[in-house]
């Protein structure tokens, strides 16, 4: 079984990524920190790694899908409706593009935010009796 993840995201100033997910509550491990590259903590074992574009460039051999494109949702669950309305609404303040309305079902509720390097983060909730 997997025991951790890291994600891994081009972004495009290392100073302005920290001081946006800062602001929605995330710390940052020093230890994978550096002038161009910093570990965010999503989690118990979650990680998101946020290196800058020329650093990012260096892991892969493909060109950086650019900013106007979708790769990957970034879905996270929190732990009730109104943490997923007070993280969405924080990421909107500090400048984060709201790409859709909040979607309540009653037993899931979900709302979500564009960074400001264009990655999608999906919030969500959902009510523990409905999780089989």
């Amino acid at each position: 079984m997997i025991s951790s993840i890291f994600i891994n995201l081009p972004i495009a100033d290392l100073s302005r990524s920290v001081t946006f997910f800062t602001g929605l509550g995330f710390e940052f491990n020093p230890q994978f920190t550096s002038e161009d590259t910093t570990c965010m903590i999503i989690g118990e074992n979650m990680f998101a790694m946020l290196l800058e574009e020329a650093r990012f460039e260096a892991f892969v051999d493909k060109p950086i899908a650019d900013s106007g494109t979708t790769e990957v949702l970034i879905a996270l669950m929190c732990e009730t409706a109104a943490e997923v309305s007070t993280m969405a609404e924080k990421a909107f303040a500090l400048g984060a593009r709201r790409y859709k309305e909040p979607e309540d079902h009653g037993f899931m509720f979900s709302w979500g935010f564009e960074d400001l390097d264009g990655h999608i983060w999906e919030l969500g909730w959902m009510d523990p009796s409905h999780v089989m």
